[in-house]
């Protein structure tokens, strides 16, 4: 079992920064990649940020400039670093990673965290 925890929301004023973490421990062979999503109420989950396990990243269309994910690999933590942070980027943030659990894995499983919480508010 692999288990995600995100830490590093809360609420910060419009055009503020804040940097979101994302933990991945337990049954863990490989990642092959990492990314994040958002939910706001009445929303669909949509995407933020991927980054594969060769540093490809790429972002949505709502985030692009703005937003930074990058990757510890010897720690199986993902970050977001977000600026110029806007009234419609509030959400619950959640992690997901591809995981490999032991060699002999045919496919990798997804996995999710729990998401943290960002509200932008004056």
């Amino acid at each position: 079992q692999v288990q995600l925890v995100e830490s590093g929301g809360g609420l910060v004023q419009p055009g503020g920064s804040l940097r979101l973490s994302c933990a991945a421990s337990g049954s863990i062979f490989s990642i092959t990649a990492m990314g994040w999503y958002r939910q706001s109420p009445g929303k669909k989950r949509e995407l933020v940020a991927t980054i594969t396990s060769d540093d490809s990243t790429n972002y949505g269309d709502s985030v692009k400039g703005r937003f930074t994910i990058s990757g510890d690999k010897a720690k199986n933590t993902a970050y977001l670093q977000m600026n110029s942070l806007k009234p419609e980027d509030t959400a619950v943030y959640y992690c997901s990673a591809m995981v490999y659990s032991s060699y002999g894995d045919r496919d990798a499983l997804d996995y999710w965290g729990q998401g943290t919480l960002v509200t932008v508010s004056p």
